[in-house]
């Protein structure tokens, strides 16, 4: 499959998850000077004017680079800022839209009216195909291990399932953290990795000098996976449940129905604030750099693991 204008030159097949909070403009900018795409959901500017300036900054900074850039829209029907910001994306013909918690045609078909692309994220084959049918252009496949709200399968039996019938862009997310990931992404499928965590511990990122520390020193072993914080199942660092007083080994069921994504709500950002978000994949990360270091230590191993992997008796 030739892949679609936006994804032609990028140096490493990589797509910047956007994450709550800690994505903001210098973030993102650094993401997409480095080559790859970077993103930030809309909700991170507040107040809602602030997205217009943001995307401004962006804009700017990057004009001329061979990446884009993407904006996560939460569709929920609890973000009441949705239409608004739709309306500044449009403005600004923001070409990727990464959309989440629901799929709804009259965005996909306001986002391809100027020409953007969207792709939107997934737990399960079943909800991919809606996704397609409700317009989406390509697909996040968000499999176990994944920071952030995740789902429980295996990223072999997601990709699996949903390659046996869409051949247009995948990304695939869970526990990505090293460039061999990267390489294994695409053996499964994917036409990228989707990467949040390891972005976390980089200079640029809107984070807690704790909460980075925390991904630079942990492993797998600190992520608990619990519906608690936000409705929907998440991957969260151990030592920041402690932190706010609870134990990561009895926690409750969250309720979806109480989920709120407005402008006024605060279950998302407490969410993200106090109880840090990560995925499993922590351990391949050993110290805060730049942006511009960390994609070109992705780019090193990914080399390295083609490489190595053309060297095994029978392959390449």
């Amino acid at each position: 499959m030739t892949l679609p204008a936006p994804f032609a030159n990028l140096r490493l097949p990589v797509i910047a998850a956007p994450m709550f909070i800690v994505s903001n403009p210098e973030l993102v900018v650094a993401q997409v000077r480095s080559g790859i795409v970077g993103s930030f959901p809309a909700l991170n500017a507040r107040p809602a004017s602030q997205l217009d300036e943001w995307l401004h900054e962006i804009s700017e900074k990057t004009a001329g680079c061979e990446a884009p850039f993407a904006v996560n829209l939460i569709v929920h029907k609890s973000n009441n800022r949705l239409e608004e910001d739709l309306k500044v994306l449009e403005k600004h013909k923001v070409p990727l839209v990464i959309t989440s918690l629901g799929a709804i045609s009259e965005v996909n078909a306001a986002v391809h009216s100027w020409g953007g692309m969207v792709l939107h994220d997934v737990i399960s084959d079943r909800f991919a195909r809606k996704a397609v049918e409700k317009g989406a252009d390509g697909l996040i496949a968000v499999a176990a291990g994944a920071g952030g709200h995740a789902g429980p399968q295996s990223p072999f039996a997601l990709m699996q399932e949903i390659r046996a019938w869409f051949d247009g862009p995948l990304a695939l997310s869970g526990a990505i953290a090293c460039g061999r990931s990267i390489l294994a992404a695409q053996a499964m499928g994917a036409d990228f990795a989707y990467i949040g965590t390891p972005f976390i511990a980089t200079t640029e990122a809107n984070a807690m000098e704790g909460y980075k520390q925390a991904i630079v020193e942990g492993s797998a072993a600190d992520i608990v996976y619990s519906s608690l914080f936000t409705g929907v199942h998440g991957n969260y660092l151990r030592p920041s449940i402690v932190a706010a007083g609870l134990d990561p080994d009895n926690l409750a069921e969250g309720d979806k129905n109480q989920m709120d994504f407005g402008s006024g709500g605060n279950t998302a950002a407490k969410a993200w604030k106090d109880i840090w978000g990560s995925g499993q994949g922590i351990g391949a990360i050993s110290a805060v750099e730049p942006v511009s270091s960390r994609v070109e230590e992705l780019l090193a191993q990914y080399r390295a693991a083609k490489e190595e992997l053309r060297g095994r008796a029978g392959i390449g």
